[in-house]
């Protein structure tokens, strides 16, 4: 029997924050975290591509690129 791993869809508390707040060195701090994150959930990458798992797996991975791109976006606007 394979082992499930339960990612998370909904964006944690941590992720729920307004980037507008946030000044350019707590965006790249929170850059850098979120790209860890993707970095730890690429190592964990279920096998079977048909499979529960791995779709949990890749809303979490879509809803982390997408707090990346946020990230980026306002780290632009400051510029």
């Amino acid at each position: 029997m394979s082992k499930v791993i339960l990612f998370p869809v909904q964006p944690a508390p941590e992720e729920e924050v307004d980037l507008s707040l946030l000044d350019r060195d707590q965006l790249l701090e929170r850059l850098a975290r979120l790209r860890e994150q993707i970095a730890q959930l690429n190592a964990a990458e279920p096998r079977n591509q048909n499979s529960e798992a791995y779709e949990a797996w890749g809303d979490r991975h879509e809803l982390l690129e997408d707090l990346v791109d946020d990230v980026l976006d306002r780290l632009d606007e400051l510029e």
